[in-house]
């Protein structure tokens, strides 16, 4: 079963693409029988085009992963229908998102976070306007919510394995 996961940020030039490439990077090496693929877009057309900030791209090749190639593009409402999980990275663009997407569709909209509950939060904050301490951040939150999201779906044996509670139609 191949699954379609898309990560949205609000400009699609830290963290989404900062998740996009972490977990095509751990599929790479340590998920090669998963087929998933992978996506990310903003809620808002700041960048588009443009190449994941100069800071995100650095603390990511720091840890051996590559995101250059990747361009900001804003989500679609195609996207709804297309992906079967996507992920914001915070409330705001959560919501965002569920103001936006056909209600059928509400239930593949989720928190990031919430496939890394150790984690005790929800949001990845932004790190655009702080320093380079908060992009590593960023990249551990990420590293960490990419590989509870493998988990779930590498023990997915259905259409509803992702699914929070009440969420009847979830299908990843």
């Amino acid at each position: 079963m191949k699954h379609r996961v898309l990560f949205v940020c609000m400009g699609n030039i830290c963290r989404s693409p900062t998740a996009e490439a972490v977990l095509s990077e751990l599929l790479r090496r340590e998920s090669a029988g998963l087929e998933v693929e992978v996506d990310s877009a903003g809620t808002h057309a700041y960048h588009l085009g443009a190449a994941p900030d100069e800071r995100a791209m650095a603390a990511a090749r720091r840890r051996g992963i590559e995101m250059s190639s990747l361009r900001a593009r804003l989500i679609e409402l195609g996207d709804f229908e297309r992906f079967d999980l996507v992920l914001a990275m915070d409330q705001g663009n959560y919501e965002h998102l569920l103001g936006m997407a056909p209600p059928q569709f509400h239930a593949r909209i989720r928190l990031f976070l919430d496939f890394a509950p150790a984690l005790g939060r929800r949001e990845v904050p932004d790190p655009y306007y702080g320093g380079p301490t908060g992009f590593e951040d960023v990249l551990d939150l990420v590293e960490t919510g990419a590989r509870g999201l493998l988990s779930a779906l590498a023990q997915s044996r259905g259409p509803k394995c992702c699914s929070s509670p009440g969420d009847d139609d979830q299908t990843v």
